[in-house]
């Protein structure tokens, strides 16, 4: 059974940092592409970064110099460095694994504000 659950999420100033973690059991993680979208209210679902799993990484114009994507095969985690942060950055964050399939955590709250 593929597991794909995220953590890391929560209200931070403008200009502060966080940390996303998504760790995934139950597939070839070590196979597989990763990536992180994000979700604003209103507003459809973007891609922010992926990984391949070679650790070839592209970035959304948007976030590119502030966010880093990296992972780790031991620990099948993949993470997501944010710096700078802006309130437009406020968003649900979501991980994909691409596998053979396609599979998406529950998502974790990023909050941008004073």
């Amino acid at each position: 059974q593929v597991q794909v659950v995220e953590s890391g999420g929560g209200l931070v100033q403008p200009g502060g940092s966080l940390r996303l973690s998504c760790v995934a059991s139950g597939t070839r993680f070590n196979l597989a592409a990763m990536a992180w979208y994000r979700q604003a209210p209103g507003k459809q679902r973007e891609l922010v970064a992926s990984i391949t799993s070679g650790g070839r990484a592209d970035y959304a114009d948007s976030v590119k110099g502030r966010f880093t994507i990296s992972r780790n095969n031991a620990v099948t985690t993949v993470y997501l460095q944010m710096n700078s942060l802006k309130p437009e950055d406020t968003a649900v964050y979501y991980c994909k694994v691409v596998d053979v399939y396609q599979y998406w955590g529950q998502g974790t709250q990023v909050t941008v504000s004073p």
